[in-house]
């Protein structure tokens, strides 16, 4: 009788590949985003550029507070709108 050997490595690599959750395309991440922006700007009331801007040298900012680490691009813009956000809505109180 023959057996067929598989080696560990395709076990433990078909282990992970299957455990791993679902990447979202970068198509996806910008549907999700924009369709944010532009709820959160018909609230604020701010030009859909300028909003991108203050965003963008917002994220830049907690990017060189990290010292530019590689991979927390998403997490630094996420945190950045949050942050723009905030502060659009306090000077529509203030």
């Amino acid at each position: 009788m023959v057996t067929r050997r598989v080696s560990p490595g395709q076990k433990t690599t078909r282990k992970k590949a299957a455990a791993a959750a679902p990447e979202l395309t970068d198509k996806a991440v910008m549907a999700v985003l924009e369709s944010a922006q532009s709820a959160a700007v018909r609230c604020a009331g701010v030009d859909l550029d300028a909003r991108r801007r203050l965003v963008a040298a917002e994220a830049y900012f907690l990017a060189e507070r990290r010292g530019f680490e590689a991979g927390h691009e998403l997490e630094d813009w996420i945190t950045a709108e949050g942050l723009v956000e905030s502060r659009l809505q306090q000077t529509q109180v203030a």
